[in-house]
């Protein structure tokens, strides 16, 4: 029996002039590559947003600035099912972006596309790459103040009781 492994990802939505801003990337097993928002694993020590601004640089060279949370979405694989992913979508804006930035291992690049022409390259990563679009063109949005992540702060021993 395999154990069920929970994986907690980011991901962002980013649109500009009418398109949206995707990772193409080759995925272990898959012939051809694959669209997906600028995604990613939470790393051990940060936030949420922090994680999702990483991973959008990591794999796109655009540095962005995170606006609203559009949803939690859950996935498991048909292929994988003791894989479940818990995906914090978040909208951003771009605020910089470096055309020579050294992207992650597996990235072809990033590409604008429309939600048809995503739709029509039948290539999105997951159904919640297409339904995180959807959702923020439908204006889904929820402000960033619905997460709270509770940080540790250092013990200190000298601190009255």
């Amino acid at each position: 029996m395999t154990a069920w492994t929970p994986h907690v990802t980011v991901a962002t939505v980013v649109e500009k002039d009418g398109k949206f801003l995707f990772v193409e990337e080759q995925t272990e097993g898959v012939v051809h590559t694959v669209f997906n928002q600028p995604a990613g694993h939470v790393e051990s020590g940060e936030t949420l947003t922090e994680a999702a601004i990483r991973e959008t640089l990591e794999e796109t060279g655009y540095t962005v600035q995170i606006d609203t949370l559009i949803g939690i979405y859950s996935y498991t694989p048909p292929m994988f099912p003791a894989q479940t992913y818990y995906r914090f979508c978040f909208r951003a804006q771009i605020s910089s972006y470096d055309p020579d930035a050294l992207l992650d291992t597996g990235i072809v690049g990033p590409v604008w596309m429309s939600p048809e022409e995503l739709r029509d390259t039948a290539r999105a990563r997951s159904p919640l790459v297409l339904r995180a679009v959807q959702d923020a063109q439908s204006g889904q949005s929820h402000p960033l103040s619905l997460i709270y992540e509770h940080q540790n702060l250092p013990f200190n021993s000298n601190l009255d009781a």
